[in-house]
């Protein structure tokens, strides 16, 4: 028997974990929080893939499902949540993630 699986289901399971996660206050919370963001903008949040070692295999497995939905983007990751660019400028600015576009303030 053949198992038909739906085109970015896992993917977009996996963004709701990941969303979940980087609203949190684990340990790993900023990590995937950056992750996210990165994809969301990479020019103004840079994500240092290094940084896939904090986190527990689960969740770099989401973030792979993640990655792999947003390759070929029908929306991109934002767009999946109501209000999604104000979900992920909060992460920005709850995780205190540097815009890369903005200029740093001495």
């Amino acid at each position: 028997m053949t198992t038909t699986k739906k085109p970015n289901g896992d993917g977009v399971d996996a963004l709701v974990r990941l969303l979940r996660i980087a609203q949190g206050h684990s340990g790993q919370c900023r990590y995937v929080a950056s992750f996210l963001l990165g994809l969301y903008n990479g020019n103004r949040f840079k994500f240092d893939l290094t940084d896939f070692r904090c986190l527990d295999r689960n969740i770099f497995e989401d973030c792979m499902e993640v990655l792999n939905l947003d390759y070929r983007p029908a929306v991109e990751v934002h767009m999946y949540f109501k209000n999604g660019g104000a979900i992920w400028e909060r992460l920005a600015e709850d995780w205190n993630i540097r815009d890369y576009t903005r200029e740093v303030v001495r």
